[in-house]
C-alpha cells in the first residue's frame, strides 16, 4: 500500500493531498479498523456538536451530575471538541461490540445472585479499546507521517456519544444512550483526534419514535423526561460514581443490581438487529455469583478477584455496599446472618448498609410468617 506522503521510488506528494488521497485513505483506515477489532468506523469534525456545550450546562444546572464533580470540570473542553485539541482537523468515532450471549436481565429473577452489568462481566474496556485505538492510530501514522493523532477512551473531557451521532454511528436515544439500526446498544466507543483531514460522515438521525420501552423500563424513574437522564436516581450512577450511603427511599428499587445496570439498553427493540461481539476476554470474570460469597470479600479478596476488571475501580467498599442492599431486597432470611456480620464494619457506608439489610429481612421474615 502507497504512502500518503511518497511512494518506495521516492516521488513525493504534494504538501496538502488532494481530497481525493484523503477519500482513499478513510477507506483503508476503514479496513483497518475492522482488521483491529473495531465493528464500525466514522469520521466527524471536532466543531460538528455545536449544541454539546448549551446540553451539557443545562445538565450541570439540574444538578443531574450528582456527586460527578468531574463532570462540571474542564467544561470549556468537554463542551467543545474542537478546544480540546485545536489542530485537530477529524475525529475518528470507533464502535467495538460485547453483544451478550445471553439475557442479562434473567439474573434479576436470581434474588440471591448478583447482577452485574454486561459491561463489566470481562475484562476493562478501558485497556481493551485503549490498545486498539493505539495500533489504528499507529497505523494511520505510518500512512501519512506528518499528521498527528490524539486517542480517548472514556477518560478524558471527550462527548463521545454527541460526536457519534454527529458522525453517523448511531444516535442518542431516550436512555440517552448511543444505539444503532444495525448494531443494537451493545458497544464502547472511542475516539482518534486527528490532525488529518478526513473527510467526515453524514449525521445519524433519531429513529426512536414513539418507543418508551427503556423509560418505563427504567426501576428508578431516573428519566425525568425523554433524552434526558437524572444521574442522581440512575442504578449505574449509584452503585459505581455514588460515595456513602444510597438515599433510602432508592435502595429497595435497586434490586440486586450491584455494580450498573443494563435495563434500559436490554429492552431496546433496536437490540434485534444487534451483532454479536467477538472479544471473548469481555466475558467471563464474573456473571451471576452468590451474594454471600460477594459480603465476605476484605480489600485484598476484592482486589484479587476483580483484578484486571472494571469493577476494581470502585473499591471494596463501595462494592460491599451495593452487595448488602441485593442482600437487603433478596427477601431471603438465611442471608441475614451475612450482613450481620458486617453491621461493625469499618466504612460506615457498609455498616449503614448491613443495618439497613438485616432491619429490612427480618421484616420480610415476620411477614412470611403473618402474611397480611
Amino acid at each position: 500500500m502507497p504512502s500518503l506522503t511518497g511512494d518506495k521510488a521516492g516521488g513525493a506528494l504534494p504538501p496538502s493531498p488532494p481530497e481525493d488521497i484523503w477519500v482513499k485513505a478513510k477507506e483503508r483506515l476503514a479496513v483497518e479498523a475492522q482488521a483491529v477489532g473495531f465493528s464500525r468506523m466514522r469520521v466527524t469534525t471536532p466543531d460538528a456538536v455545536p449544541l454539546a456545550a448549551e446540553r451539557l450546562q443545562q445538565f450541570l444546572d439540574a444538578g443531574h451530575h450528582g456527586q460527578m464533580g468531574w463532570m462540571a470540570e474542564r467544561t470549556h473542553w468537554r463542551g467543545n471538541p474542537a478546544a480540546l485539541w485545536p489542530e485537530a482537523r477529524s475525529v475518528i468515532v470507533l464502535a467495538e461490540l460485547y453483544t451478550p450471549g445471553h439475557d442479562p436481565l434473567a439474573v434479576l429473577g436470581r434474588p440471591d445472585r448478583a447482577a452485574v452489568s454486561v459491561y463489566a462481566q470481562g475484562r476493562d474496556y478501558h485497556d481493551l479499546v485503549k490498545k486498539r485505538l493505539k495500533r489504528l492510530g499507529r497505523w494511520l501514522l505510518e500512512q501519512a507521517p506528518e499528521e498527528a493523532i490524539k486517542v480517548f477512551v472514556d477518560t478524558a473531557p471527550v462527548m463521545e456519544k454527541p460526536l457519534a451521532q454527529a458522525a453517523g454511528l448511531g444516535w442518542q436515544g431516550k436512555h440517552t444512550n448511543l444505539l444503532s439500526r444495525d448494531l443494537g446498544s451493545w458497544f464502547f466507543l472511542g475516539s482518534i483526534f486527528t490532525t488529518a483531514p478526513l473527510p467526515p460522515d453524514a449525521p445519524e438521525d433519531e429513529h426512536c419514535g414513539s418507543c418508551r420501552a427503556c423509560l418505563d423500563a427504567c426501576p428508578t424513574g431516573a428519566f425525568p423526561a425523554p433524552f434526558q437522564l437524572d444521574a442522581r436516581r440512575c442504578i449505574s450512577y449509584l452503585t459505581i460514581e455514588h460515595k456513602g450511603p444510597v438515599d433510602p427511599e432508592l435502595r429497595p428499587l435497586m434490586g440486586n443490581r450491584i455494580y450498573g445496570c443494563d435495563d434500559c439498553l436490554a429492552v431496546c427493540p433496536w437490540n434485534k438487529f444487534a451483532q454479536a461481539g467477538s472479544e471473548m476476554r469481555y466475558r467471563g470474570i464474573i456473571e451471576a455469583p452468590p451474594l454471600a460469597d460477594l459480603a465476605m470479600l476484605d480489600d485484598a479478596a476484592f482486589r484479587d478477584r476483580f483484578s484486571g476488571s472494571p469493577i476494581k475501580r470502585i473499591g471494596r467498599n463501595r462494592f460491599v455496599r451495593n452487595v448488602l442492599y441485593a442482600i437487603g431486597n433478596s427477601g431471603r432470611p438465611d442471608l441475614a446472618d451475612v450482613a450481620r456480620r458486617l453491621t461493625g464494619d469499618p466504612d460506615p457506608a457498609v455498616a449503614d448498609a448491613a443495618d439497613w439489610a438485616v432491619a429490612r429481612l427480618a421484616k420480610a421474615a415476620a411477614l412470611s410468617r403473618h402474611p397480611v
